[in-house]
C-alpha cells in the first residue's frame, strides 16, 4: 500500500435533535463512524453545550448544541465528510479548519 499522509484537522459540529428519538450522544456516535468512514481517525472530542445563535435563520430553532472533535485525515477526508454530513438532517452544520 502506498503511504498516505493524514493531516489533522478540528470540525465544529452543531447537532439538531428536534423531533428525534437520538440523544446527542448517539448522533455523535453516528458522526464519529462517519470520520472513519472517510479513513479518518477520531481524537478529542468536546460537548460545548446548548448556546443560541447570534443570527436566527429558523424561528424554531433559536439555539442549538455545539460538538467539537479533532480528527486526522487524509486531504481529501474534509470535502468527503461535509458531503457525508449534508444528507444528515442531525447535523445542522458543520465547520471544518486544518490544524
Amino acid at each position: 500500500m502506498s503511504n498516505i499522509t493524514k493531516r489533522n484537522y478540528r470540525a465544529t459540529f452543531i447537532l439538531d435533535n428536534r423531533g428525534k428519538e437520538d440523544t446527542i450522544e448517539q448522533i455523535i456516535d453516528g458522526v464519529k463512524k462517519d470520520i472513519v468512514a472517510v479513513d479518518g481517525e477520531v481524537g478529542a472530542i468536546e460537548t460545548l453545550g446548548r448556546k443560541d445563535f447570534v443570527r436566527v435563520t429558523d424561528r424554531n430553532l433559536p439555539g442549538a448544541t455545539y460538538v467539537q472533535i479533532s480528527f486526522t485525515a487524509p486531504a481529501a477526508g474534509p470535502a468527503q465528510l461535509k458531503e457525508r454530513l449534508r444528507l444528515n438532517s442531525t447535523v445542522y452544520r458543520t465547520f471544518l479548519q486544518s490544524v
